[in-house]
């Protein structure tokens, strides 16, 4: 394979991690880092460049590069939980790699051998691949507008995208891009290539850090053995969406961890007891505890399915038959309902039980709901719930798809 040009040939010292074990505390150490910071980060709208930095420098990008490319592949329940643990410290933090594992995972999928070697390659190196994917102004979210047309041993890309998640802290930017055939194609470009423009015009009122705005993409250049072709992997069993959604619902769990630990320590230390409870701490009131108790119970409920839907996409990667593969979409899709539904009522019950002083916009305590309520955007969970209930009541199996 002829090597795509690059900023850095020869790419920012990354570490090597070489166990699970390891990675989660390598992970732990980071997210202890980047909670210091985190409520400063989403009040101003700062972007965690630096943060991103040590992230990739840590070698935790690298963690499901397969052992044959000289990574750890490690478990997709790990995967998960060290996506939580990042994004219990810092939610945007835990969102923004999600594209650059789905981007390997689609890589491991249906690359070439030359292109995994390369580009394993690089993520070894410490480089992140942001994406080029989502567009707005189409039907639906699986269409796109962005087209990409052969130029002599080349390509050329010409389209618009949104929600470029990652993009801002990338080195390279995987765009997405119907071909001739409207066949959907994943081309590697370095980032700051000719043609590119990178627009930070992301302005959701949660998930603030992620840098999720425009990508411009004007007759970018492309390289023939820098293209992938991604279509054919939802024309088969595959894991892809499998991944991509697990680490949204690491995301969610990890948001929801979050504001559990907020309520906690606000009802301990500042909240009071309702008139009417007889106690004279709020953290003594029965109803209280009851609700403490609940969420507690689900979060643990919510990362026991995770963890298991991690184990059934480990084994539908290792034998990807249609079943396997179909047990690791319906456990997935479980978890990201249970995740989404925990997210959404831990954020909401800090203030329900942590009383009017929680409100204060100094504590920025309103960013757990924020991010959750953003964030639990992906993906419907109403579809989650047709899905599974469909293929249990009628035999109708989950279609192949990078939202499942």
């Amino acid at each position: 394979m002829h090597n795509p040009s690059h900023p850095d040939e020869i790419g920012r010292p990354a570490s090597v991690i070489r166990s699970d074990e390891e990675a989660i505390s390598v992970a732990r150490r980071l997210a202890a880092d980047f909670a210091e910071t985190a409520i400063n980060r989403d009040a101003d709208r700062s972007m965690p460049f630096g943060e991103m930095d040590a992230l990739a420098q840590s070698g935790l990008l690298a963690i499901t590069v397969p052992a044959e490319f000289g990574g750890l592949d490690v478990s997709n329940a790990v995967l998960a939980e060290i996506t939580a643990i990042l994004a219990e410290a810092d939610a945007s933090i835990g969102q923004i790699p999600q594209n650059h594992f789905y981007i390997l995972e689609a890589l491991r999928i249906d690359g070439s051998h030359e292109q995994k070697r390369f580009f394993f390659g690089r993520a070894l190196a410490g480089d992140r691949f942001g994406n080029a994917l989502s567009e707005k102004g189409t039907k639906t979210v699986g269409h796109y507008h962005t087209r990409i047309s052969r130029d002599g041993l080349g390509y050329r890309i010409n389209g618009r995208k949104f929600y470029s998640t990652g993009v801002l802290f990338a080195d390279w930017v995987v765009i997405f891009a119907l071909d001739e055939a409207d066949r959907l194609t994943m081309s590697f470009v370095a980032k700051g290539s000719d043609g590119i423009e990178i627009i930070d015009d992301w302005d959701g009122f949660g998930q603030r850090t992620t840098g999720s705005g425009t990508t411009l993409l004007n007759n970018v250049y492309v390289q023939a053995d820098a293209v992938v072709s991604h279509h054919k992997g939802f024309e088969r069993p595959t894991t892809i969406g499998s991944v991509g959604q697990i680490i949204h619902a690491g995301v969610d769990l990890g948001i929801a961890r979050a504001a559990f630990k907020a309520t906690v320590g606000f009802v301990n230390t500042q909240s009071r007891p309702w008139t009417d409870s007889g106690v004279e701490r709020a953290s003594d009131d029965p109803l209280t505890i009851a609700k403490i108790g609940k969420i507690a119970i689900r979060i643990e409920a919510a990362a026991a399915m995770v963890e298991r839907a991690g184990h059934q996409i480990d084994l539908a990667q290792i034998e990807p038959t249609e079943a396997n593969v179909i047990d690791a979409t319906l456990a997935v899709a479980a978890s990201k309902v249970l995740t989404t539904e925990i997210a959404l009522e831990a954020s909401s019950t800090l203030f329900e039980l942590a009383g009017t002083g929680a409100t204060r916009i100094g504590l920025n305590l309103d960013r757990h709901w924020r991010n959750a309520r953003t964030h639990t955007l992906h993906d419907p969970v109403r579809w989650k719930y047709h899905v599974v209930g469909n293929y249990h009541l009628n035999g109708i199996k989950p279609p192949k798809s990078g939202a499942l």
